[in-house]
Order: C-alpha cells, then structure tokens, then sequence
C-alpha cells in the first residue's frame, strides 16, 4: 500500500482511538500484594541501589537499562515536514519506539527536547546517561546533527547512534555490496554520485568510503559540492569536494556506474540514466515519490539494477532492517558505542542473508512465489523475520572483537535461540494473510453497508487490494453516511453498491431460496420479505448462486440473528460440522481456538470434526504443524465417568482412528495443554512431548467463548475470527462492536477461505 493512500482522517482516529498515542509502559514484575510493593519500592529496592552503588555493572542485572533506548529528536529535521519542532515530532518518535519493540524487543522512551541549541541538546542528552543502555537521535537538522553525534560519542559511556546517518549508511552499504556483485563491478573502481548532503546523503558517502570506494561525487540543491566552491557549504561538505569540472547532476551522472538518491522526487531522468555504465546501479530513496520511477529507470536501462525506499517495488532499502538489530546487538554485549567495525559487520549479514534461500513463511508474508538473489532481490525484505539472528550477534561479535564491548564473549547457538524467542509473529502473520488475499482478490459481500466500522474497514480493504467489496444498500444513504463520517467519496469508486430493492437479480434469488426451504414451512411472500428486507438473505444468496465469492457481516447484530440465513443458505459441507474458529496471535505463537461460536453442545463425533477442520485451517494459514489439544477439567482419565470428560476422551480417539497423522491428545487441562514443560514432567507418555500446541479445542461453546474473551481483552493478543469452518462457502459472522481493523483482518480470511474453496480442498 502506498503511503498517499492513508488519508489524514484515518491517521487522526488511528491515533486517537482509545488510549491516545501508541505506546504504554507495562509493568514485568508482580505487583497485587503488600509485598510485592514492598520489593519493588521501599524498604526493599534499597538493597538494590546499593548493590549498584557497589558495583555500576549491577544495574544491568537489577533494571531495564540494558534493554531501554532513548529516541531523542529536536523535531528539526521530521520525515518530510522538516522543522516542525519537538512537540509535532513525539507521534513520530513514538513510531520509531514501535519499530525497536516490533522488530527487537527494545523498550524505548521517546524524548522531545525543546532546543535548537546544539550544546544544549548535548548537555541535556549527557545528563541522561545513567538511564539509559543506548541513544538513538532522530530527525535533527544537518549540519548540526554531525556535530551533535560527534560529541556525544566522545563524552557518554553508551551507544550513540543517528539512524538518518548510520542507519541508512549501513543498510545501503549491504546492497551495494550485493548490487556491484551482480553487476561484476569492484567497489575501487566505480564512479558513485550522489544527490542530496544532507544526514543521510554524507553519512552514505563516508560509508562508501570505507567500504573501498574511490571516485565519489556528491550533489546537493546548487549542484556538485567541488573543490572551491563556497555557496552553501559547511565544514561537512567540505571534505566531499572534488577536482571536477562537473558543476551539475546531469554532468556529474555521465559514466557514472552507481547513483544514490537521497533527495528530492523526480530529479534523476531516463535520458541521465542512459549516459551511466551499463549495468547502472540505481538507488532512488526519495520517499514516497523516488528520483525516477522505479518503471522508467527500468525503461531507460531494462539491465539496470534498482531500488527505492518503497514497499511496492522490488529491492526496497529500509532502515528498518538494520537499526532495531545493531541496538539488539550492541545492548547484548554492553557495548560503550557503536563503531564502524559493528557497522560493517551489519551491513555483510544482511547481504549475506539476501544470498540465502527464502523460506516459506518470507514468501508468503509478501505474497510471492519465490526470491532468488539478483537484480530483482539485492537485499532481504523488511520483514524477514531472519534479519534479526543474522545481523545482532554479527554485531555483537564485532563489538566484542573492536572491544568497545563490556561482555567477553556469547554462545553464538544460544544467543540466537535467544534472539528467535523474542520475535514479535504477529506482523509476520497478519502481513502474510494480507498478500495471499492480494494475489487472487474475491468479490467479498457486505451487508452492512451502513455502520462506520464497516466502511472504515472497507477504506482499508481496497486500499490493501485484497478484495473487491459490494456494499448492499442505496447508493444515496451509503454516500450520505460517507459525507457524516468524513470519508471520501472516491472510495465508491472501488466498490460494488447492490440495492437489492432494486436489483435484477432480487427476483431470482427470491425463486431460489423459496424452492430452498419450501419444504420447511416457508411461504413464497415470506421468502420475499426476507430476501429484500433483511439484507443477509440477499447477500447469502449472492454467494451461493456464485455472484459473489464471500460474505462478512453482522458487526451490528448478534450472532445468532446473522447466523441464520447462512446456515440456511449456504449450509455445511456433506458430513460435517460448522464451526467457529478464533485464531490468537502473541508475539512468537500462535493459537487456534474452538469452537467458540456455533455448536452449544457438540457430540464427540462432533468435537472430532471441529478438531480436525480446525487443524486444516492451522495448516493452510501458518503453513505448520497443528498440534492439538482436547481440552477438559480431566488429565489423562483423572476424572471418570463425567460425560463432558469421556467425550473428549471419545473425540481423540475419533480424532487418531481418522486421522492418525494428526498430532493430537487429551483430555488434559488447558494449563497443561499450554505448558509443555509442566506437560512433559507430569504425563511423560503423552503423545504431544516436546511440542507446543496450537490448537486447542473445547468441549464445549461456554468454556470455548468465555476461555477467548477473556484472553483477548485481558491479555496482550491480535485476534482474528471468528472464523467459520465446515460450511460450502466462505461465509463469516462478525461479533457486535468489531472494530475496522478486525473486519478487515477477517475480510483477508474470507478471501483466502474462498481461494480454497474455489480449487476443491
């Protein structure tokens, strides 16, 4: 999705929408009794403080302060707002906060420092040195930024770090390197120019400086910074002026092999392209609107190797993929700066892991069928969960070797076991469903054309691409209702509006669905009546007749009302069951569980059909292994002659006797079920040993719905669902008060269901 298609409106309620901002502080301590206060403040956390008085290494054992970064900015130099100042700059700093936590598990204060001053924001950033393991600066203005880096790198005792320098040096550096491979080039021997020195544009120049090169030419607004010239320069500049004749970007481009952007749109043309070495290396990083079009650099030079700052082209170079990893590294050893040592070593993991062979979940998580380093794939993508075990501990080894490293030495195999546990999946995993309903987008109907949650989702369904929604209602009310919720009208220019009043179609599924249930007591007026009045009829009509490939509906109902018509409709597949499937991501797992909506009370034949329709649906959203566990108030026959017990006890056995590929047990107790250290210890024979189960499965729909509800509000989970199994059609149910986000997370399900369903599986 591209960035001009968030609109302010949507940003300003994202933002907003319950507890304003986007971060929090959480407590990693119990803290409900007397005495937990008692050792998390006074008189306890005295022995604490004197334990660090003694010996300062202490604090990294007793607080957060080896896993806390700060993000300092002065809001003078902001994305592409430039000098908006401290304030306007936090929700952005909060952002990069994110990104730490996402992508690294790196708690992050955001600090806004009101102060132009360059000594200033050094004295008041030194003064917070015993807070923190590391300082990341961000947005400050060039020239000042150089300076300010500088000395806070001589006088503080912990990293200090400025991503718009080394951030975007370093992951730049990893694709050169990879792109004068493919091209057969020696980094001694190109010709670089670069447009735009400023922060990112020198600190890119002295990367490619140390990593070999020998002839560079940088540019900024008046032109090539030569040797002489006194316009617009400052001692930074100074030292990349060159002997030149040049005085242009198009007199600086001819038989130049590589050309970096990190200035302004549209700068770069394809008649400039065509006078650079073949192959040329073109990296146009302008954001979001490049120094050419990724399309005419690849038109002026079809060999030309390309890449750009955006997510919809190939070849995207991000700081995301190296600045979260080189703190990782550099807090796991303590180390007291980040040196060019630790930067190199960054830059040639990530170019060593574009080499690798991409797995499964990477492709999917793109929507692509395969990566195979060369000119189209020169880096890893940003959301290569591997980034992580690749560039932290080759970071923290080159800390260690340089010895600006307070740690000796790491296990290299542990330390990545570390690394693997810390990964947050949710991103992964909601990313990887989103493109794989991107790739053959189905015709999705909603019947609630009305409600805002709705329509917010719809905004975000087409601006995602992964499906093709048919609102059903009047064109007239739909509009009105946009105008009130100030969402642009352009949105229905991306949809369907279906009145079914009106529609020619009403008549033929009125005809369809009384001779349906005619047999079930239901009159022709009365299939009339349903089928233009309550919209959920027509819509499920829709789908079975093959006009539409899903339905989502019922945020503002209850769920027995909208279940109706598609049981009725679209009914269960041959011998089956419907079920009501909650998929619960946390950090690095994933749980499936049911059913937590449709069946009150189901049999154990039941309960086994559930089960396994719901390990399918495991296998095809997470491509992994289901690991299920039926789940009772029982342990392995602990309680006997209960019939709630026996019938999960008759349900494995259905389970193992149909699917005996199945890894599956029970009925254990859903502590044991999710602790597979406790599991292993007291029920050693079990036939789960040494998994993690995720799917868990109910024995009935009061525990199944209490059990997710309360999960999911209390605990620190992404939901997806409910997601229906077991039916004909792909056809899901949304809870009262679902929110934009969600409908469309399970609108991208319902796709991926109907691609399924479209192919016979």
């Amino acid at each position: 999705m591209r960035s001009q298609d968030l609109d302010e409106k949507e940003a300003l309620i994202y933002h907003e929408t319950g507890k304003p901002g986007k971060i929090e502080v959480i407590a990693t301590k119990p803290f409900k009794t007397q005495r937990d206060l008692g050792l998390a403040y006074t008189p306890g956390v005295a022995s604490v403080s004197s334990a660090i008085e003694q010996n300062p290494l202490n604090v990294f054992k007793y607080t957060a302060k080896g896993n806390l970064v700060a993000v300092i900015t002065n809001g003078t130099a902001v994305l592409g707002l430039g000098n908006i100042g401290a304030l306007a700059a936090k929700p952005v700093m909060e952002g990069k906060g994110i990104l730490f936590k996402k992508f690294a598990d790196i708690d992050v204060f955001d600090i806004e420092l009101n102060t132009e001053d360059p000594d200033e924001l050094i004295c008041t950033v030194k003064r917070l040195e015993p807070t923190f393991g590391a300082v990341n600066l961000e947005d400050i203005k060039a020239p000042e930024c150089f300076y300010i880096e500088e000395k806070l790198k001589e006088i503080m005792n912990i990293p200090v770090f400025h991503d718009d320098q080394h951030g975007t040096a370093t992951v730049t550096g990893a694709a050169l390197l990879n792109a004068l491979e493919i091209a057969n080039k020696d980094i001694k021997d190109v010709k670089i120019v670069i447009s735009g020195a400023g922060a990112a544009g020198l600190a890119c120049a002295d990367y490619f400086r140390r990593l070999g090169a020998n002839e560079i030419i940088v540019c900024d607004s008046k032109g090539v910074i030569y040797r002489g010239r006194e316009e617009n320069m400052n001692p930074y500049k100074e030292r990349f002026a060159v002997e030149t004749q040049d005085r242009t970007l198009e007199q600086a481009i001819r038989g130049a092999d590589v050309f970096l952007g990190v200035s302004a749109p549209h700068i770069l043309s394809k008649e400039m392209v065509r006078t650079m070495r073949k192959p040329p290396i073109i990296f146009a990083m302008a954001n979001p609107i490049p120094e050419i079009e990724y399309e005419d650099a690849k038109d002026a030079c079809p060999d030309a190797i390309v890449g750009t700052g955006r997510s919809d082209y190939p070849n995207q170079i991000n700081n995301v993929l190296v600045f979260p990893f080189i703190f990782r590294g550099a807090l796991d050893v303590r180390a007291k700066t980040i040196n060019h040592e630790m930067m190199m070593a960054a830059s040639k993991a990530i170019a060593t892991l574009a080499k690798e062979d991409v797995p499964e979940s990477v492709l999917k998580a793109y929507g692509l069928k395969k990566l195979k380093f060369g000119p189209e794939y020169i880096i890893p993508k940003p959301f290569d969960p591997r980034a992580l075990e690749y560039v932290a501990p080759a970071v923290a080894k080159a800390a260690i070797s340089s010895g600006v490293a307070q740690i000796e030495k790491i296990e290299e195999k542990k330390y990545k076991e570390e690394l693997e546990a810390r990964i947050d999946k949710v991103r992964i995993i909601t990313r990887s469903i989103y493109n794989r309903a991107k790739e053959d987008p189905k015709k999705v109907v909603f019947p609630d054309s009305e409600e805002e949650e709705i329509l917010r989702a719809i905004k975000i369904i087409t601006d995602e691409g992964i499906a093709y929604p048919v609102l059903l209602g009047e064109r007239e009310n739909i509009e009105k209702r946009l105008e009130e919720l100030d969402i642009h009208k352009s949105l229905l220019e991306k949809v369907e509006i279906i009145d079914p009043l009106t529609s020619e179609n009403t008549d033929k599924y009125i005809g369809e669905y009384f001779r349906l249930r005619e047999r079930k007591g239901i009159t022709y007026k009365e299939a009339e009546r349903l089928v233009k009045y309550r919209r959920y009829f027509f819509g499920a009509m829709m789908v079975k007749l093959g006009d539409a490939d899903a339905i989502v509906a019922g945020e503002p109902h209850n769920y027995p009302y909208v279940a109706e018509p598609i049981l009725k409709i679209i009914g269960a597949k041959k011998d089956n069951v419907v079920a009501g499937v909650y998929m619960l991501i946390v950090r690095n797992k994933v749980y499936f569980l049911a059913d937590t909506t449709m069946i009150i009370e189901p049999s154990a034949e039941q309960l086994a059909c559930i089960a396994m329709e719901t390990a399918n649906l495991c296998k095809e959203i997470t491509n992994t292994e289901p690991i299920i566990a039926m789940l009772s108030f029982s342990n392995f026959g602990s309680n006997r002659g209960d019939p709630q017990v026996d019938k999960v006890r008759k349900a494995t056995k259905i389970i193992k006797e149909i699917e005996p590929s199945l890894t599956v047990d029970g009925e254990m107790q859903a502590n044991i079920a999710v602790d597979r250290i406790l599991r292993d210890k007291f029920y050693p024979f079990n036939t789960l040993k040494g998994k993690d189960v995720n799917v868990l499965i109910f024995p009935d729909l009061n525990s199944a719905n209490i059990a997710y509800k309360l999960v999911y509000k209390m605990g620190n989970f992404h939901p997806i669902g409910p997601i229906l199994v077991g039916l004909n059609k792909s056809a899901h149910i949304l809870e009262m008060g679902s929110s934009p986000d969600f409908i469309a997370d399970l609108t991208a399900i319902a796709v991926i269901d109907a691609q399924v369903k479209e192919k016979g599986v």
